[in-house]
C-alpha cells in the first residue's frame, strides 16, 4: 500500500458509565431499558431548589481508572458548571470539571495495530460529569417529531481524554479495545456501546509536509454519532481522506476553514456537518455553587490501588512468561476476561504445557462458549478434569480426533474423561499389541521403509493408514512414532 503524502493526527474523548447503581447526584437508577421518562426525579430534572448529593462510589471508580492509565490522582479536586442549551438538559447546565479534573496525565500502553511493538497513547485528563438526557428523532415511524428520554439525565460518566498522539484509524481501533479491555477487567464499567455505557468522539486533522520541510495543519474536525470501534475506524479513514482531498481542491489554502463538527453517517459510510466547533469559553464554565470540592486522601488512594487486581498488560507478560504463549494467543486469552484466564492457568498447570492448553482453551472450549452463550463459569467442564483429557492426548492414550469426541460428550453429558470413554466406547490398545501391528506393517511395506530410509519421513502416512484399517482404535500419532523408531533401530 502506497504511503499516505500526510499525517494523521487523532485525539480520542472517550465518555463511560460508570457501573454504579445510582445517578451521580440522585438517588435514581441507572439500570438500563426502563420506560422513558421513569427513573428521573427533581433533581436530575432540574428543579428549582434542590440540591446535588454526590455518589461516593462513582468518585472511587473514577479514582481507580486513574490509577490503571498511570494518571496522577488530585487530592484536591471540583465540580463546575459547563453551560449549554439543549432540549435534553433539562437544568441548561451540566455538572461537570474544568480546572481542576480529578485525574491529570498518564498513558495508556497499547500494541500497535501491526503487533510490532507497543505504542503508548498518553492521556491529558480523566474527569467526572453527569449524563445529558436522549433525544430520540422519528425519522421512520411517520411522526416526524422529537421526544424526549431524560432516564439518563444524571447519570455518571468519566470521560477520559487522550493527547493527538494516535497515527492512524487503526491504532484507535486498537487504543479503544486496549482500554475497553481495561475497564472491563476494573469493573468500573460495562462499556456496552449498544446501550449507551461507552461513547467515542473524535478530533482528527492531517499535517501535511511543505516543500520548505515544514507542514500545514488542516482545521480540525470532531466526528461524533460512531457506534462501534470499527465505526471509529472507518469514519477516521473515510474523514482523513475527504480533508486531504479539501486541501487539495481549495489550492491548499485553508486559513479560512472554521473548526467543525461533523457526524458519521453509517448507512452512507461517510461523515456530514453539524455545526461549528465550540471552544471551552463558549460554555462559560463557572464553579458549581451547591457542591463541595472532592478530596482524596493518601489512605484512600492506597486502599483504591489495592483494588486494582491484575491488569490485562501484566497478564499478557505473565502468560508469555510462564507458559511460553506468543502474542496473539496471550492476547486471545487476556480478552476473554479475567476468569477465563485463571481457567486456562489451571488448565497448563495442570496439564504441564501451556501451548496445548492454549490450543484447547481457544479453539474447543472457547469455541463451544460462542455457540452456546455460556460465561467460562458456566462451563461444566472443569479445568482439572480438561486437563485429564490432554494428558491422555499427550501421553498416546488418545489421537486429537477422538480427544474431540470425547470433549463434546464431556460437555453434553456433563461426565468425566473416563466416564465419557467408556460410553463412547473407545478401546485403548495395547502397546505391546501396537507394537506387534507396528513390525507387521514394515515387513509387508519394504518400499516405504527404503523411502523412509532416505529421507522421505512423509511416506510413513500410508502406514498410518492401513493401521488405523486393522485397527480403528490405534492412536495414529503413535503409530507414526513406533513405525520410524523401529526404522532408526533398523538402520543403526
Amino acid at each position: 500500500m502506497a504511503e499516505q503524502p500526510y499525517t494523521i493526527v487523532i485525539g480520542l474523548e472517550v465518555h463511560v458509565q460508570l457501573l454504579t447503581e445510582s445517578k451521580l447526584f440522585c438517588g435514581c437508577s441507572t439500570k438500563f431499558g426502563a420506560p422513558p421518562n421513569t427513573q428521573t426525579c427533581p433533581i436530575c430534572i432540574g428543579m428549582p431548589g434542590v440540591l446535588p448529593v454526590m455518589n461516593r462510589r462513582a468518585v472511587e471508580l473514577a479514582v481507580k481508572t486513574g490509577l490503571a492509565l498511570n494518571c496522577e490522582i488530585a487530592r484536591f479536586s471540583k465540580w463546575d458548571r459547563k453551560n449549554y442549551y439543549y432540549p435534553d438538559l433539562p437544568k441548561g447546565f451540566q455538572i461537570s470539571q474544568y480546572d481542576l479534573p480529578i485525574c491529570r496525565g498518564g498513558y495508556l500502553d497499547v500494541p500497535s495495530p501491526n503487533r510490532e511493538g507497543m505504542r503508548r497513547i498518553r492521556i491529558i485528563r480523566v474527569h467526572l460529569e453527569e449524563d445529558a438526557g436522549k433525544s430520540m428523532h422519528d425519522e421512520k415511524a411517520g411522526r416526524a417529531d422529537s421526544r424526549i428520554d431524560l432516564n439518563r439525565a444524571g447519570t455518571p460518566l468519566l470521560e477520559i481524554v487522550t493527547q493527538p498522539d494516535i497515527r492512524s484509524p487503526a491504532e484507535a481501533k486498537a487504543f479503544l479495545t486496549e482500554l475497553k479491555l481495561l475497564l472491563n477487567y476494573l469493573e468500573v464499567s460495562d462499556c456496552n456501546m449498544q446501550e449507551g455505557s461507552l461513547r467515542v468522539d473524535a478530533n482528527i486533522n492531517l499535517h501535511i509536509p511543505t516543500e520548505d520541510g515544514q507542514y500545514v495543519a488542516t482545521p480540525i474536525v470532531e466526528v461524533k454519532n460512531m457506534n462501534s470501534f470499527r465505526a471509529v475506524e472507518r469514519a477516521l479513514t473515510y474523514e482523513a481522506q475527504r480533508q486531504y482531498e479539501a486541501f487539495l481542491e481549495t489550492g491548499h489554502r485553508l486559513g479560512d476553514v472554521p473548526k467543525q463538527t461533523r457526524g458519521w453517517d453509517e448507512d452512507a459510510q461517510l461523515t456530514r456537518p453539524q455545526r461549528s466547533k465550540e471552544e471551552s469559553s463558549d460554555y462559560r464554565y463557572f464553579p458549581e455553587p451547591d457542591l463541595v470540592p472532592v478530596t482524596v486522601t493518601d489512605a484512600e488512594l492506597e486502599a483504591l490501588r489495592q483494588q486494582l487486581g491484575e491488569l490485562p498488560a501484566d497478564i499478557r507478560r505473565r502468560l508469555q512468561e510462564t507458559y511460553h504463549l506468543n502474542d496473539y494467543d496471550s492476547d486471545v486469552i487476556v480478552n476473554q476476561g479475567r476468569a477465563f484466564v485463571d481457567y486456562f492457568c489451571q488448565l497448563a498447570d495442570t496439564c504441564g504445557d501451556g501451548k496445548m492448553a492454549a490450543n484447547w482453551a481457544q479453539q474447543d472450549v472457547l469455541r463451544t462458549l460462542n455457540e452456546r452463550d455460556w460465561t467460562i463459569t458456566q462451563f461444566p467442564i472443569s479445568a482439572a478434569e480438561l486437563a485429564r483429557l490432554l494428558c491422555r492426548v499427550k501421553s498416546g492414550e488418545l489421537d486429537t480426533a477422538k480427544a474431540r469426541m470425547v470433549f463434546g460428550h464431556m460437555v453434553d453429558h456433563q461426565a468425566t474423561v473416563d466416564e465419557a470413554i467408556q460410553s463412547l466406547g473407545i478401546v485403548q490398545v495395547d502397546e505391546t499389541e501396537l507394537r506387534q501391528l507396528c513390525a507387521e506393517l514394515l515387513a509387508s511395506n519394504p518400499k516405504v521403509v527404503a523411502e523412509v530410509k532416505s529421507g522421505k519421513d512423509k511416506a510413513i502416512g500410508s502406514l498410518v493408514g492401513q493401521a488405523k484399517k486393522r485397527n480403528p482404535h490405534v492412536n495414529p500419532a503413535r503409530v507414526k512414532e513406533i513405525c520410524l523408531e523401529l526404522i532408526r533401530q533398523e538402520t543403526t
